[in-house]
């Protein structure tokens, strides 16, 4: 079995090395390889907004009152939200608020508690 890294696309794991990439033959998808090394080591750490780390599960406050677009509503200063979820996107936290339902705040937005 080769020690190539599986397709970041589709996951399959019969990719191969051609010159400096590699090539999944199901998708089509090509890499280089420098890249496939180098990410592993680079994990986005999330930060809130004094700079302390955030995990899943997290219970955070949101530091000032936030107006969601499409909502009547306004998420007070002050307010828990338990159970984040971290997410790679432009709002880097999924979660649940109380009165409001699913919702995708950004970190900088929030401290830990």
């Amino acid at each position: 079995m080769s020690n190539f890294p599986a397709c970041p696309k589709c996951q399959s794991e019969y990719t191969y090395e051609d010159g400096d990439n590699y090539v999944c033959p199901e998708c089509a998808h090509e890499w280089p390889q420098q890249a496939a090394e180098t990410a592993g080591e680079a994990a986005r750490v999330y930060r809130d907004a004094v700079g302390a780390i955030l995990q899943d599960g997290d219970t955070v406050t949101v530091i000032k009152d936030l107006k969601p677009k499409g909502s009547g509503g306004v998420i007070k200063q002050g307010t828990k939200v338990k159970n984040i979820r971290l997410v790679d996107s432009d709002h880097d936290i999924d979660c649940k608020i109380d009165g409001f339902g699913a919702m995708s705040l950004k970190s900088e937005f929030v401290r830990k508690v």
